[in-house]
């Protein structure tokens, strides 16, 4: 808006420059031009950034990674998918963007601050410690951190059925952990990880759905689990007690697979043998016993002519085993005569 300075100048020079009574000629000016701006296009220009701004409000983009939560009058009406969309001017109707696709992480018993995405249920490193101490099954205190990673796959369960769904994951998955953890060794917690980790994420998971919480667990995955600082050196000791009882067991062991099969093998090899032999000395007696029943069969057929024959065979095998051999009728009364009886007594 344009002043005429020149014309007010003018009524300035022609009132002696002010300081009469009442209200100054330019003062007055000022106000009806302020007033027939302000009630001349003032409606129209107002109109118009009502309607600009409940425009503006009508039309929304989704993004490629989630999805829109639709809400008239506060009640849930429906899921827009990604793209330009429309709906009713602000205060008729609500939108709230979910990223569907987005892998959250949640940290619990870690001492470093939040990153990103990651949140850590736990504030301060004594309460970080405090998450990560739990009681395992054989009365032993471990530090067990562990690492969950999540998506929204609902978001209407996720922004209706439950009023704080991130503080309920928290809960949750330290009350599964501490409840598999307090099943098992300080052992068992410390060397099978990824055994415990599958069955708290099982259970986590059973829990969400049955609150109706719209969160997918993608995985749970234990760190480095240990005793408190303060017990370490005793620990420490007592795994390598165990370490030489294991030690010492496997080496018994070694000795004892050595010398139990070498013994069974002996044993084996010996009843073998006498298996073997007295199978031997069967089959010999039974074969003599047949031989002499031939024999004898033989004999019996006829009786001399077998003597003889058996006579004679004896004979002819004992004959070759003599050096010398000497026949004599059985007429002869003396065989003096016959024999060298000094070469027979010197050996010579």
């Amino acid at each position: 808006m344009s002043w005429d300075w020149e014309k007010l100048k003018d009524q300035q020079s022609k009132s002696g420059g002010g300081g009469g009574g009442g209200a100054p000629p330019q003062i007055d000016d000022l106000l009806n031009k302020i007033k027939s701006f302000k009630f001349g296009g003032g409606p129209i220009i107002i109109l118009i950034l009502i309607l600009l701004f409940f425009g503006s409000t009508m039309f929304y983009k989704v993004g490629i990674d989630e999805v829109a939560v639709v809400q008239r009058f506060g009640k849930y009406v429906r899921t827009s998918q990604p793209g330009l969309r429309f709906k009713l001017p602000e205060g008729i109707e609500k939108k709230t963007l979910i990223k569907v696709k987005r892998v959250y992480k949640e940290e619990f018993g870690f001492k470093g601050s939040r990153t990103g995405d990651s949140r850590s249920f736990s504030s301060g490193a004594e309460s970080s410690a405090n998450v990560s101490l739990m009681l395992t099954g054989d009365l032993n205190v471990a530090v067990v951190p562990w690492i969950v990673q999540y998506r929204i796959n609902d978001p209407v369960k996720y922004l209706f059925e439950v009023h704080n769904p991130q503080k309920l994951l928290n809960q949750m998955s330290e009350a599964a952990m501490r409840l598999v953890v307090g099943d098992r060794s300080i052992d068992e917690v410390i060397s099978k990880r990824k055994e415990i980790a599958d069955e708290a994420q099982g259970r986590l998971q059973k829990e969400l759905n049955e609150a109706n919480s719209g969160i997918k667990i993608v995985t749970l995955e234990m760190k480095r689990t240990n005793v408190p600082g303060p017990v370490q050196p005793s620990f420490n000791e007592v795994n390598q007690a165990v370490q030489e009882k294991e030690k010492l067991i496997y080496e018994a062991k070694e000795d004892y697979n050595k010398a139990i099969p070498a013994a069974r093998g002996t044993a084996e090899r010996t009843i073998k043998y006498a298996e073997g032999y007295a199978i031997d000395r069967v089959n010999r007696s039974q074969g003599d016993v047949s031989r002499f029943l031939a024999i004898y069969k033989e004999y019996a057929k006829a009786r001399d002519i077998t003597k003889r024959r058996l006579y004679l065979e004896m004979l002819e095998e004992l004959y070759p085993k003599l050096d010398q051999k000497y026949i004599i009728d059985s007429d002869q009364k003396s065989v003096l005569p016959l024999l060298n009886l000094e070469k027979g007594i010197g050996g010579k």
